[in-house]
This record gives structure tokens, sequence and C-alpha cells, in this order.
């Protein structure tokens, strides 16, 4: 599930910057909000991040949080992607792994 492009970007953000809001996440990622929404269905269901709702100043806002499970499958995801670089790297070089 994180491996998709979309969801592990989302991952990323919200790592990076501890609680985020929708509307900085959909212009990172250059979605609309419809498929941004989508993604974050099934992360929350997924329980690996925290939808909020609630309103700064008169507007209405989402923010999204990483929970501990997202925080566990980012760090495994980037471990297999790390593994796939060394491999990639060692072809690259000519050495067997």
């Amino acid at each position: 599930m994180v491996h998709q492009r979309v969801r592990l970007g989302i991952l990323t953000i919200a790592h990076e910057a501890r609680r985020v809001e929708f509307g900085y996440l959909r212009g990172q990622l250059e979605l609309t909000a419809g498929n941004l929404s989508q993604h974050l269905t099934v992360l929350e269901t997924a329980g690996l991040v925290e939808v909020e709702k609630g309103y700064a100043g008169r507007r209405g806002r989402t923010w999204i949080t990483l929970t501990a499970a997202g925080n566990t499958a980012l760090a495994e995801e980037i471990g297999r992607l790390k593994q796939l670089i060394a491999r990639v790297d060692a072809a690259e070089t000519g050495e067997s792994g």
C-alpha cells in the first residue's frame, strides 16, 4: 500500500511536517482535492494517518498526522527502496550481491 508513489509522498511529507494541512499537501503532490481525499481515506482506514478537521479562523481546514504505524510503514518502505537502489548500484559497478 505504501509503495504507491502518491501514498509514499503523503507519508513522507507528513513525517517531515509532523502535521500537514490538506491544501499544502495537495499543492506539493500536485493532486486534485478528490484524488488526495481518496488516498487519505485508504491511509486512514489502514491506520497510517489521522485526519483532523477543524477551523483556522473562519476557514475550514483539514490536517493530516502520521501515526506510529505510519512511521513504521514509511521506515520499512524506505528500507526496501534502499535495498533496490543498492542492487542497481551493484549491477552498474559489476558487483554481485
